[in-house]
């Protein structure tokens, strides 16, 4: 009797060209990404676009972040991925203009289907909307697009769209108020 758990038989869901691309980033960013100095985000937007990186000159990633998939990251007109972010970009992730994603942030684009018991790879692209803030230490589960204006307090796990101009904070991660509304006495969570 076969056991349904055996995944024995599973192919990886990744090309060639994908396993390559991810071996030869794997070479260079140890060497001329992640020691290169704090300033030169020039660099390393020249080396994240000769991966595929769709990158506006005024786009920031610090040399401590981790980019899974150069080819799968489009950063607009002054976003900023800063210190040790972890972008697993298995599917697309797109930060529009003037967005930042703050420290210790994990962009997770992909999971595994727990219904099936080879467990397949399940990819989702993540949309991280113009002049948002997603602050320190938050989770960003695949599939998930964030409006324009939103501010994520830190800490939160965020599994489900944010529609723009809100605060949200928590896990799960929920809706606070609108932003540029007034806190609620004694409801204010602090987002900084």
């Amino acid at each position: 009797m076969a056991n349904r758990f055996d995944i024995s038989q599973n192919k990886s869901p990744h090309s060639l060209m994908n396993k390559v691309g991810r071996t030869l980033w794997g070479l260079v960013y140890p060497i001329l990404f992640r020691p290169s100095p704090k300033i030169f985000h020039g660099w390393r937007r020249m080396i994240l676009r000769l991966f595929g990186a769709n990158l506006h000159p005024t786009a920031k990633v610090f040399s401590t972040a981790k980019i899974w998939a150069p080819w799968n990251l489009t950063m607009e007109e002054y976003s900023c991925i800063s210190f040790d972010v972890d972008c697993y970009n298995v599917a697309p992730i797109r930060l529009g203009p003037h967005s930042t994603v703050s420290q210790y942030s994990f962009l997770c684009t992909a999971s595994h289907d727990m219904n099936d018991p080879g467990m397949r790879l399940t990819t989702a692209p993540i949309s991280i909307g113009a002049g948002t803030w997603v602050c320190a230490d938050v989770f960003v589960a695949p599939g998930v697009t964030i409006g324009d204006g939103t501010v994520v307090g830190a800490r939160s796990s965020v599994f489900g769209n944010i529609p723009a101009n809100k605060i949200a904070a928590g896990n799960p991660c929920r809706i606070v108020r609108d932003r540029g509304e007034p806190p609620s006495p004694g409801k204010e969570v602090c987002v900084t």
